[in-house]
Formats: C-alpha cells, sequence, structure tokens
C-alpha cells in the first residue's frame, strides 16, 4: 500500500503473507521422556521404567573411525571448535525451522544472519511441500528395537505423513553420505507406530547446505530397517548391552 511521511514523500509498504501450518496434534500417552546420560551414552527413561540408548548415540557408532580419523588429521582443537560451531548451527536451524512451522510470529527472532540464510533457503520447501503437522520434538521410543529419541517433524510431506529430518551441512552431500540419516529416520517411524498404532513409510531428509541449495532426500522405511536392527545390535555388543 502508499503512505507518505512527514517529509510529503510517497513510500510503498510491503506486506508478505507466510503459511500459517495446520496442527493436528497426537496423544502419545505421556507428555516427556527423562534423559539422563550414562557410561554408554544418552539414554531415556520409559514410563514403564527402562531405560534405552537414544538412536544418535546408537549411530554415532557407524562414523566413529571416520571421526577418529579426521580428529587426528587437524588436531584436538581445531576439531572441537568445528564440531561445537557445526552443532550450534544446526541446532540453531532446527529451532527456527520448529518455531516457523509452529506459526510463532516472532520466529527470527534472536537467530544470527547465518542461520537465517540457512532458514530462508529451505523455507519454499517448508511452505510448498509440508502439510498438517502432527508434531515436533516429540519423544518416542520402541520396545521392539530397544531404544528412544526426539523426532524433528511428522508431518505430510507432498500430502504423504513422513518423518521428516532437518540437517545442515558445509558441503554438498550424496546419498551414499547419509545412510545414517535413513536409518534414524526408520528407527523415528517404528517408534511412532508402535506408540500411536500408525504406520508411517515416507522418510524425508531436508539439509541447508552452505552457499548451494537445499537438498532434499525421500526414502522408504523398510529399506533401511535391517541396516538399523544390525547397528543397534552392534552398539549392544560393545556396550555390553544385556
Amino acid at each position: 500500500k502508499m503512505v507518505s511521511d512527514d517529509r510529503n514523500i510517497m513510500i510503498i509498504e510491503t506486506t508478505t503473507t507466510r503459511k500459517i501450518f495446520e496442527h493436528v496434534p497426537v496423544d502419545l500417552g505421556y507428555k516427556d521422556l527423562l534423559a539422563e546420560t550414562a557410561s554408554t551414552g544418552r539414554v531415556y527413561n520409559t514410563p514403564e521404567g527402562k531405560k534405552y540408548p537414544s538412536i544418535t548415540t546408537v549411530l554415532s557408532i557407524l562414523s566413529e573411525d571416520a571421526i577418529r580419523a579426521w580428529r587426528a588429521r587437524v588436531g584436538a582443537e581445531e576439531a572441537n571448535k568445528i564440531s561445537t560451531r557445526a552443532s550450534r548451527r544446526g541446532t540453531a536451524v532446527h529451532l527456527i525451522a520448529e518455531k516457523y512451522i509452529n506459526n510463532e510470529p516472532d520466529y527470527k527472532k534472536g537467530f544470527t544472519p547465518d542461520v537465517l540464510m540457512s532458514f530462508k533457503d529451505i523455507q519454499p520447501i517448508l511452505d510448498n511441500r509440508i502439510g498438517k503437522v502432527y508434531g515436533q520434538e516429540l519423544p518416542l521410543y520402541s520396545d521392539y528395537l530397544g531404544i528412544a529419541g526426539r523426532v524433528d517433524c511428522i508431518a505430510e510431506f507432498d500430502g504423504v505423513p513422513s518423518i521428516i529430518d532437518f540437517k545442515t551441512s558445509r558441503r554438498v552431500k550424496t546419498h551414499d553420505d547419509i545412510h545414517s540419516y535413513f536409518m534414524q529416520e526408520s528407527a523415528y517411524a517404528i517408534m511412532w507406530e508402535e506408540r500411536t498404532k500408525q504406520p508411517i513409510v515416507n522418510l524425508v531428509t531436508i539439509i541447508a547446505v552452505d552457499d548451494n541449495p537445499p537438498l532434499v532426500f525421500k526414502e522408504h522405511r523398510d529399506n533401511w530397517v535391517k541396516p538399523l536392527i544390525e547397528t543397534i545390535t552392534e552398539y549392544k555388543r560393545r556396550k555390553n548391552y544385556a
């Protein structure tokens, strides 16, 4: 619209209409899962009193050797700086996406320019491809798998109920680079079905990439259950789980 200031100069004010997401909350039967750090890593306490390892802790064994070699190559101090910076940025981009999907009016407040830029890259994907939202940051667990975790987002994606994971990366990643992401998402899908009796087989990974267009990977849950179970079994063997 056209308005005038005190100097009678015409100024064009522009307004942008942002998407309002429809939320359809699902009752899990509990509010949260208490998490703690044990000698084996992060564990969650279920309502029944069981202690299950975090899915991210379990899957970390897949990258142990690569991380160890990288830290030796760049040095411990530099590796710590890079890891801390990457972790903070990843958390921030996930948080701003969560606030945006929750329809919070001030979702941008307090975020640094690099985080806002990464969010701007993935915003059209959220606007155009996410439909009904069933939950965000939901605590889930599976008695079948013996693990637990907190899923980024469960919502319709391209009209199909999906497990949606938000990631950030300094470089363009290929399908072969992120098998652990698909395993993580398949674990959430199994946890969700156990808790709600609602099957979800569509897995979506959205990656904000520095200086490049964002990436979207879509996978089917059942393609990743076997390697997921093999990894859980190996993790429990290494940690001497009963």
